[in-house]
């Protein structure tokens, strides 16, 4: 009897898996037919994904996922928060670190404090419950922002700003929900001495745990072990060893101590990306860019789904006075404080200013995502009533849904219209020029082609050929008019060329291994050598964009460094 009842319980368990894995798989399959969608009509691919997981829940369940808070924040934000760190430069960060401290520090703290008090006057929830909430809703999400400000060529300076401010205000709001939630429990007396110090051990026990983690990482592994597999896997595991390390940390030293995983991964992640990825070989590095644009990718589709598969359009229903009054209460607070902050910064600081439209951009990309959601569902009736977070949850998902729907496919416009998107207009005219000469030699090779089987009398041919010769010249005299006005195109153009003829030879490598030419050996000593020139060009590239306009000889920059 009892084995029977063992064998049923094992069932249930592997039925349940079984169930979630394929959820998973419907979830990944979605989200690669929603990219090819997406990108055909140009629409910011996180925010397409929130609209069907919207759809998806309205129409029945589709899909069933786990959406627990510790789903969220142990298994997909770890990674998200790495490969954001990987690709921030420090020199940047550190230029532009008193403003976004200021951001992250100060404007969170006084937006917790501001949006709690507008809650619990106008909602009438209870003081900790208002302070939680505006803890939680202070975390921002750039992730749809950054990857429309790639696509439209936005200045750098700006994006560096929007992330870092995201990077460290996940952790402040964490930290800052975590202080409401132990006051609203009510275990220890509450005084502001207390939680300051809490804070400040919290704060800097994650950025100590991730900084040590992070330079092991760097310096021994990084620097000393070239094995593109090795590497990887041990900066995964340095991920989200950082972040559980610093969570649990009581575990290790026997008290009940609790630091923060976010800054810890947030660290690690800067040292590996500033430090490590200097250590580490070209062909390396390319692996581990690659390996996490491919798990950034998957986590993406993954928070996002499950983002609008958790929203319910019912609840916002029933509670749309409340939810609207948070959605205004955060888009003034976040003006109020980007402007005024902005200014602090200028004083402090003279010569790095914000300037306006950035300031304005910054506003309108203070994007929720998967942190508030991860927040809001640890809520439950133990500490407030149900009622209470019922309201919270569903103020918490107004504002996530407005701010990706509508911030979210809006940005693009304002930043056209602050004029910090005209760079992909002349590299859009230039590429138009680029088309047509290739479009043109194409069917001048044609013309040649058929003329020479005879398909077309050779006069014919030749008549049709000088037509399409008249065709290039002019638009070779279209594109360096073109060139000779935006002068910084000529290098993208050399760089672009030049990574497009190593992607040749790579792909010439690969049929020559495949058809058995070559010894494996011999190839794998060419693909270093081809990884090594596309790093040196990726140097090359960092090295102009800093300084776009220098002496720079297009003829044999490519060539040396290629």
């Amino acid at each position: 009897m009892s084995v029977q009842l063992l064998a049923a319980q094992e069932g249930d368990q592997v039925s349940e898996f079984i169930a979630q894995e394929s959820a998973v798989v419907l979830m990944l399959a979605i989200a690669a037919l929603v990219a090819v969608v997406a990108k055909r009509l140009r629409f910011p691919f996180t925010v397409a994904l929130v609209v069907v997981g919207l759809l998806a829940s309205v129409l029945g369940e589709v899909v069933s996922v786990d959406v627990s808070p510790d789903v969220i924040l142990f298994l997909l934000v770890p990674p998200l928060l790495f490969e954001a760190t990987l690709q921030l430069p420090w020199p940047k960060l550190r230029a532009d670190l008193v403003p976004i401290m200021l951001f992250a520090l100060v404007g969170t703290a006084v937006g917790t404090l501001a949006l709690g008090a507008l809650v619990h006057v106008t909602v009438s929830v209870p003081w900790t419950a208002a302070f939680a909430f505006g803890a939680l809703i202070s975390a921002t999400d750039p992730v749809a922002v950054i990857a429309l400000f790639k696509t439209l060529g936005a200045p750098k300076r700006l994006a560096v700003l929007v992330e870092g401010e995201s990077l460290f205000n996940d952790a402040v709001a964490v930290v800052a929900f975590g202080l409401a939630v132990t006051a609203a429990a009510g275990d220890e007396p509450f005084t502001l001495t207390g939680a300051v110090t809490d804070f400040v051990v919290v704060s800097a026990g994650g950025l100590g745990i991730g900084l040590i983690l992070g330079y092991m990482v760097s310096a021994v592994f990084l620097a000393r072990v070239d094995d593109p597999l090795i590497e990887t896997s041990t900066t995964l595991a340095l991920a989200y060893g950082s972040f559980l390390l610093a969570e649990e940390f009581g575990i290790l030293i026997g008290r009940d101590l609790h630091f923060s995983g976010i800054l810890a991964v947030v660290t690690a992640g800067l040292m590996v990306g500033n430090v490590g990825m200097h250590n580490t070989s070209p062909s390396t590095r390319l692996t581990l860019e690659h390996f996490w644009e491919l798990l950034t990718f998957v986590v993406n589709s993954m928070v996002f789904l499950v983002i609008g598969l958790a929203i319910s359009l019912d609840d916002l229903a029933e509670h749309f006075t409340a939810f609207v009054i948070a959605i205004v209460g955060v888009l003034v607070l976040r003006a109020v404080l980007i402007h005024g902050l902005s200014a602090v910064a200028a004083w402090a600081q003279p010569n790095r200013t914000i300037p306006k439209p950035y300031r304005h951009v910054m506003v309108w990309a203070g994007l929720r995502g998967a942190i508030s959601l991860a927040l809001v569902l640890t809520l439950d009736n133990t500490v407030f009533d149900q009622d209470t977070v019922d309201t919270l949850q569903v103020m918490t998902y107004g504002v996530v849904l407005f701010t990706l729907l509508i911030q979210g496919t809006t940005i693009s416009r304002l930043m056209e219209r602050l004029g910090l998107a005209n760079k992909i207009d002349t590299e859009l005219t230039q590429q138009r020029h680029q088309a047509r000469i290739y479009m043109a030699r194409a069917g001048q090779t044609e013309m040649a082609r058929l003329g020479a089987d005879g398909v077309l009398f050779n006069d014919m041919a030749t008549s049709l050929s000088r037509t399409y010769q008249r065709d290039i010249a002019e638009h070779m005299s279209n594109l360096r008019s073109h060139i000779t006005g935006h002068p910084e195109l000529e290098v993208s153009m050399l760089l672009q060329a030049r990574r497009d003829a190593l992607v040749v030879e790579r792909a010439a490598l690969n049929e020559v291994v495949f058809s058995g030419l070559i010894d494996p050996l011999v190839a794998n000593e060419l693909t270093i050598e081809l990884d090594n020139r596309m790093a040196a060009l990726d140097l090359l590239e960092e090295r102009w964009e800093s300084d776009p306009l220098p002496t720079f000889d297009a003829g044999s920059g490519g060539g040396s460094n290629g």
